[in-house]
């Protein structure tokens, strides 16, 4: 018998139990996925710290922390996953650009700002506001831009 599973009730369930696990430890869970693969299910959790970089030992921790209780709470067979975001990740979702601020992005626009032809900057998150945007410091020119979240196509962290 296939058993249907709804992958955001899941997630709704154990992303609490995540966060708090992640914290404790102090890290940042900046992405929980929960999603179907070739026929089996992974949970994939990335984790942050302002403080220092994730070791292989810190998603080891998180992973036995984490492992019993998610059992409980996940009613299929997956393979759990835990791990740094990676030195160039792409961002997904708002929240990192305050989690990441003050670090280093490649920055693309959907449109140029006014007077300008280039759609891709470097440089460094000031400030984010979900209703503001983005204060931006950009590098080339050493101007401060506020750049609106409907003009983002995209950010990723950048490495020098």
């Amino acid at each position: 018998m296939k058993q249907e599973i709804n992958r955001h009730e899941v997630l709704e369930k154990i992303t609490p139990l995540i966060e708090n696990t992640s914290m404790r430890y102090g890290f940042i869970p900046i992405e929980i996925d929960f999603s179907k693969e070739n026929h089996r299910w992974f949970l994939r959790i990335y984790l942050y710290s302002r403080e220092k970089d994730i070791t292989l030992d810190d998603c080891e921790k998180v992973t036995r922390s984490l492992s019993d209780f998610l059992d409980e709470l996940i009613p299929v067979k997956y393979y759990l996953e835990v791990s740094s975001p990676g030195l160039e990740r792409k961002f997904k979702s708002e929240k990192e650009f305050i989690y990441f601020k003050g670090r280093r992005i490649s920055l693309k626009l959907k449109q140029p700002l006014e007077g300008e032809e280039e759609k891709i900057f470097k440089g460094e998150i000031l400030d984010y506001d979900e209703n503001e945007g983005l204060k931006f410091f950009r590098f080339d020119d050493g101007q401060e831009l506020l750049i609106s979240k409907n003009n983002i196509q995209s950010a990723k962290l950048y490495i020098d």
